[in-house]
């Protein structure tokens, strides 16, 4: 039976790849819908939509000894696409600026901040998990009559 940790886990695991597939997939569809055309802004919607796929699929795969430093990686990378985006909001970011009404980015928003939550949680909750292991063999047993030192 699960416990209530490992069930939390996986809640968690599901939500942050989930989140971090969602943050991939509207980059890549921006990056379509003509943001490849922007320079040095372009390439980077591509490597962040590439990226967060691939962080999202490690998410669902990956044990849950590795899972920890995996979920930090996945919460920092989220943290700093959200940080860019902020950035081109506010003070314009490579040259470009962002709208806070252009299209996707208050679910982007949403969906960023979420997942940077969800995964430092991750992170947290998978932090020094260690898997139970049985008892490779009983230790020898003693001979009477015998010392041994």
């Amino acid at each position: 039976m699960a416990t209530d940790r490992a069930v939390a886990r996986l809640v968690l695991r599901l939500a942050g790849a989930g989140l971090t597939a969602a943050m991939a997939v509207i980059h890549l569809y921006l990056w379509q819908e003509g943001y490849r055309d922007l320079t040095t802004i372009g390439p980077l919607f591509l490597v962040d939509g590439v990226v967060g796929l691939l962080l999202a699929v490690a998410l669902l795969v990956a044990p849950v000894r590795g899972l920890a430093p995996l979920a930090a990686v996945a919460a920092l990378f989220t943290a700093g696409t959200l940080g860019a985006l902020v950035l081109s909001l506010t003070t314009g970011l490579f040259g470009f600026e962002e709208s806070l009404h252009a299209e996707l980015v208050q679910p982007t928003l949403y969906v960023e901040t979420a997942g940077t939550a969800v995964l430092i949680a991750l992170a947290a909750t998978t932090l020094g998990h260690r898997t139970p292991r049985p008892a490779l063999l009983s230790p020898p047993a003693r001979t009477p009559g015998r010392n041994l030192k």
